[in-house]
């Protein structure tokens, strides 16, 4: 596996959630990837479920994305160090940072992402 793969599928996902775009998002997964974000959910496995979780998670906000900052590859794994905006359905903004890990398998699919990040410093932004 290449660098070039591994910040191709970091790219495509960090893209699909800026556009806030279910598809997108989901087939950056492979069928069976998981996704711990932040790590202290529980994990959400399968296209069926990512689809489900990125329609909750963007169901309250008017728009919301990452901005990646850093990329580090090793492997067949990535560490981003990101920057998170959104703004609301009530009109407040949120800013927020956090780290990802994100393992790519050979077809160049997310097979998992961990995410480090705070959601109470969100939801306080917004509440």
């Amino acid at each position: 596996m290449t660098a070039e793969t591994i910040h191709k599928a970091v790219a495509a996902y960090y893209a699909a959630l800026r556009a806030m775009d279910v598809e997108a998002w989901v087939a950056t997964f492979a069928v069976d990837g998981v996704s711990q974000d932040p790590v202290s959910s529980p994990p959400v496995v399968g296209h069926a479920a990512l689809r489900q979780l990125a329609i909750n998670m963007w169901g309250a906000w008017d728009n919301i994305g990452l901005r990646e900052q850093q990329v580090f590859v090793s492997g067949n794994e990535a560490a981003v160090k990101w920057v998170g905006y959104g703004r609301a359905k009530n009109g407040r903004e949120a800013q927020f940072e956090g780290i990802g890990i994100l393992t790519v398998n050979d077809q160049g699919k997310i097979q998992s992402i961990r995410a480090y990040w705070e959601p109470a410093q969100v939801m306080t932004q917004i509440a």
